[in-house]
């Protein structure tokens, strides 16, 4: 992070590593830092502020927005370049609240413009310009100089940055034209453009069909309900969100969705998109040669990590996404990536991942800022954290909130009924390495798991989330308090020992290492 322009002033040393090197944390004196001269006239350039520059309009860029403004570095000196209509907003609403019937309250911008996901003030377009951020909106950036330190966007516009951080994000997964990936009536949602299209289909549609068992999937679905459609999910798995999912969960959370009339097709492979007379898709024909028929498609079968035009900064071969250290600097020295397109060091299980979700969004985003601006030098240490929430329209008979924090590796325990509350918890090797909990609240996880990736005590003396699971085996103490129920030490309580415990064998040691 060592080319910055001239004019700007920082009162830390700054960092020259780069991935690879033999050092996360070391950092430049002050006295060794070297600037970049522009020798470029200043009235060459379409941006008024060039210290630091950021590509993307997403939750990231929202988040890194707020952070330069609370250190003082926004104003004069920050720049968005964003290829979206719109200042950054919460991308999670777009399968959510976003596409509720219009008689049931649907979210609409200004509404959830970042920062109100996490509690925070909502960053309006006024915001912005109040602020004294500069916003380039629908002008993507197509071409970049790492030596000149120069952008190129569609439009032609010539951007010159001092630091720039890359939060492009991801983009959807398509069919083939030839299968008809493009036909009228397929949506893919990854923007409010896309959303309203896919509104203006749910509108006019009686038989919808989702491609893909995932997140979009589920909540697209759970969408198509409200609207009282003829729903159908169809995915190449055996089980709904395999990659999270026990057998056991997807099944309750497939009979939960049967029961609102959607029909799952599943180990079921797609040949292709079938058009009707007017060219608009009308079935969608399966590998084994039947078809299901469709007024509308939609299309949520993954996303792709936004690289271009910054695969010259180092791409990760294996997770994807532009390579980064612990701090989100990449192999260029002054860019940084974050959000979902970054491939960072993920500290507590030693590998190296790209997690697409709004909460790591935020996170990355502000702990890279963090270090750009001060003398932060520690690495990010990330606890993986994952939620969706559906059927939260008005008058739905049943909301459901799911949230998973950690790793789901190893063997599984689950406890609950699903009625509503259920918790499901992953063990490798004695230890405490994931928990998914069924309609419980972020207290709740947040005491087994904290976002810090803090050490958790052994289980007997940390588990007071089960008093919000109703219909459990697990035997409570009275409560110390209104708020709190707490679990004794299992030599006190338990007898015999909970299936939890006896994974855990309840020894002293800490279940999550550091």
């Amino acid at each position: 992070m060592a080319s910055l322009s001239n004019s700007l002033q920082l009162k830390h040393g700054l960092t020259s590593w780069c991935p690879g090197s033999s050092s996360l944390t070391r950092r430049l004196p002050s006295s060794s830092i070297r600037f970049r001269s522009f020798v470029v006239a200043a009235s060459s350039f379409s941006n008024d502020n060039r210290e630091f520059v950021i590509v993307g309009g997403g939750n990231a860029a929202g988040y890194a927005a707020r952070t330069f403004v609370e250190h003082g570095m926004a104003d004069g000196k920050l720049c968005i370049v964003s290829k979206e209509a719109y200042a950054p907003y919460e991308r999670p609403a777009l399968t959510k609240g976003y596409l509720f019937p219009l008689d049931k309250k649907p979210a609409r911008l200004p509404g959830f413009h970042t920062c109100v996901g996490s509690g925070g003030e909502r960053q309006t377009p006024e915001w912005y310009k109040e602020k004294g951020i500069e916003m380039i909106y629908e002008d993507p950036v197509t071409g970049i100089d790492t030596e000149k330190q120069t952008l190129t966007t569609n439009s032609g516009k010539l951007l010159k940055y001092g630091s720039l951080i890359i939060a492009t994000g991801c983009t959807a997964s398509r069919f083939p034209d030839k299968i008809g990936g493009n036909l009228p009536g397929v949506h893919y949602i990854r923007d409010v453009a896309d959303a309203d299209s896919l509104i203006s289909s749910l509108e006019k549609a009686q038989k919808v069909v989702i491609v893909g068992g995932g997140y979009i999937g589920m909540e697209v679905a759970a969408a198509a309900v409200a609207w009282k459609l003829d729903t159908s999910i169809i995915f190449p798995e055996n089980q709904l969100l395999q990659r999270l999912f026990t057998p056991s969960l997807a099944q309750r959370y497939e009979e939960l969705y049967k029961e609102y009339g959607v029909k799952f097709l599943k180990g079921a492979s797609i040949k292709n998109l079938e058009a009707g007379p007017y060219g608009r898709v009308a079935a969608v024909k399966l590998g084994d040669g039947s078809t299901v028929e469709a007024d509308m498609v939609v299309i949520g079968i993954g996303a792709k990590p936004a690289v271009s035009p910054f695969e010259v900064v180092g791409l990760n071969n294996t997770v994807g996404g532009i390579q980064v250290d612990g701090l989100f600097r990449t192999s260029v020295p002054g860019i940084f990536a974050v959000g979902d397109v970054a491939a960072f060091p993920l500290k507590m299980y030693d590998r190296v991942a790209r997690v697409e979700h709004v909460d790591h969004a935020r996170r990355s985003a502000q702990h890279c800022v963090k270090s750009l601006l001060s003398a932060q030098t520690h690495t990010y240490d990330y606890l993986p954290y994952f939620y969706s929430r559906v059927f939260e329209y008005e008058g739905s008979p049943r909301k459901v909130w799911w949230q998973f924090f950690g790793d789901n590796v190893g063997e599984t325990v689950e406890i609950g009924n699903f009625d509503p509350k259920i918790a499901t918890f992953w063990i490798d090797s004695g230890k405490l390495k994931g928990v998914l909990l069924e309609s419980g609240n972020a207290e709740a996880c947040n005491e087994v798991f904290s976002a810090q990736g803090d050490t958790i005590l052994s289980c007997c003396r940390n588990l007071s989330y089960f008093r919000n699971l109703q219909g459990t085996s697990l035997p409570l103490t009275k409560p110390s308090s209104k708020r709190h129920l707490r679990l004794r030490r299992h030599s006190i309580l338990l007898k015999p020992p909970c299936k939890l415990c006896r994974k855990l064998s309840c020894t002293a040691e800490p279940l999550v290492e550091k």
